[in-house]
């Protein structure tokens, strides 16, 4: 292959069980059999156990996850936590008698089991991605306006409170796939980023690498570019580029700084899923034309919306290959 390809599966494996997101995502039989059907046609790596990703925490924490029409994705509800100082409040939660986290655990030693070949994760959301959920867009980036010092210990309190999650995780033989996105500007500004929020992600970031062993990937989506240092001060091992920012100035100084460092690539996430061939061809040679011959970068999709045809990641594959 030109450049290595990795799309990334969540709510698009429900296509293969033909029943809705919704229904996928809380019967364990059907999420083994969607993310199995999954990978034996795209091969992907990681597996990311899961289909609203980021919800998991919120509901074992106590949010209510709402049914969504037809072919959405399930979300919360409404916030759980009135107030900034609520989320400092919460105890951690059980990972293994809270919410769906224990069934999502058990399908994927059940895939790991199955498919010892793959690379099989379980989702953990990063602290601000949980408070997002926990405390609604809003009332967060309120909080983070106008209670700053109170939002960055409620960050760090979070992060504390995955180290459950975590240790669960590893006891299984499993790893972690780990998830950012509600950080990124525009939602946080780059200041706000390094105050409120690098603290609290340095903290998880450290916590998931000792109970799995190593460094994780950091993923993120949105507008990175602009705190792209912060990020790799992290020490994370792999980032991604999403069309969102500049995907060539971020590819540039990632190997510039931290050559070791891996990025996916995302194309754009609605050509991915839409019927035009041209322009699927187009968005791979973009990508193509400032990546080709870099060893430690990779083409990626974003997250598969869920109508996106398998056919349209067989033809990305095989024009690369």
């Amino acid at each position: 292959m030109r450049i290595a390809f990795s799309p990334a599966v969540y709510e698009n494996a429900a296509r293969f069980t033909g029943r809705t997101p919704w229904e996928v995502s809380r019967d364990p039989e059907l999420l083994f059999a969607g993310h199995r059907a999954a990978y034996l046609e795209y091969r992907h790596r990681p597996i990311a156990v899961g289909i609203d990703i980021y919800t998991l925490e919120a509901e074992a924490y106590g949010a209510r996850i709402e049914q969504p029409f037809g072919n959405g994705i399930p979300a919360v509800h409404e916030p759980l936590c009135a107030a900034i100082e609520d989320t400092l409040a919460l105890p951690p939660f059980d990972p293994q008698r809270d919410g769906r986290i224990a069934m999502v655990i058990a399908v994927g030693q059940r895939l790991q089991r199955e498919l010892p070949e793959a690379d099989v994760r379980i989702p953990v959301a990063g602290p601000f991605s949980v408070a997002f959920n926990l405390r609604g867009i809003n009332g967060l980036c309120e909080d983070s306006a106008l209670f700053p010092e109170e939002t960055a210990r409620a960050l760090l309190h979070l992060a504390e409170n995955q180290t459950g999650f975590c240790r669960a995780v590893a006891a299984a033989g499993l790893d972690i796939a780990f998830f950012e996105s509600a950080a990124a500007p525009p939602l946080l500004s780059p200041r706000q980023f390094r105050e409120l929020e690098l603290p609290a992600l340095r903290r998880i970031l450290d916590i998931a690498a000792g109970c799995v062993g190593h460094a994780l990937p950091c993923i993120m989506g949105g507008n990175t570019y602009p705190i792209l240092g912060d990020l790799l001060s992290t020490g994370t091992s792999f980032l991604v580029s999403n069309p969102e920012t500049d995907q060539r100035a971020f590819v540039e100084e990632v190997a510039r700084t931290h050559p070791h460092v891996k990025v996916r690539v995302n194309m754009n996430s609605g050509i991915v899923a839409g019927s035009d061939r041209n322009l699927i061809y187009r968005e791979i040679e973009r990508i193509l034309e400032f990546t080709e011959g870099r060893p430690n970068c990779m083409l990626g999709t974003g997250a598969l919306p869920f109508e996106t045809p398998p056919e349209n990641v067989r033809l990305i594959r095989e024009y690369v290959a």
